[in-house]
């Protein structure tokens, strides 16, 4: 019986190799990543450093991408680990989804132009019943 009673104590002995144990260190890091990875692009665009705003889009765009990352592995402990690896291979699905619907929706709407039955003339279309 003492021995039952020593064994329950609030906390289980065996652990989940896929729990991800959260620590302020954990999400000061994430902070402070974050808060450069929004810095860097305020800066580009505010002092208009780079040569063209094309190259500024593009590189904003790849800290946009890198700052998602951080947000996921600091705020949402998303890792393959976690949960088994279920929520990681949820976020793959997800990506997968949209980057076709994506794809497929600027596909569509690149080719809809030709696609389309042509008109003969557009001053034709205004005496069309």
């Amino acid at each position: 019986m003492a021995d039952h009673a020593h064994d329950n104590h609030g906390h289980d002995d065996h652990h989940d190799d896929g729990d991800f144990h959260v620590s302020f260190k954990g999400y000061a890091v994430g902070f402070i990543l974050s808060v450069i990875l929004t810095a860097i692009p305020f800066w580009l665009v505010m002092g208009q450093v780079l040569p063209t705003p094309k190259v500024t889009g593009l590189v904003i765009l790849g800290f946009a991408a890198v700052q998602m990352v951080v947000h996921m592995i600091y705020f949402l402990h998303m890792n393959a680990k976690v949960e088994g690896g279920w929520s990681m291979l949820a976020l793959l699905f997800t990506v997968a989804l949209v980057v076709i619907m994506l794809s497929g929706s600027v596909w569509v709407m690149y080719h809809m132009n030709a696609n389309m039955m042509p008109t003969p003339d557009p001053a034709a279309m205004r005496n069309m019943p």
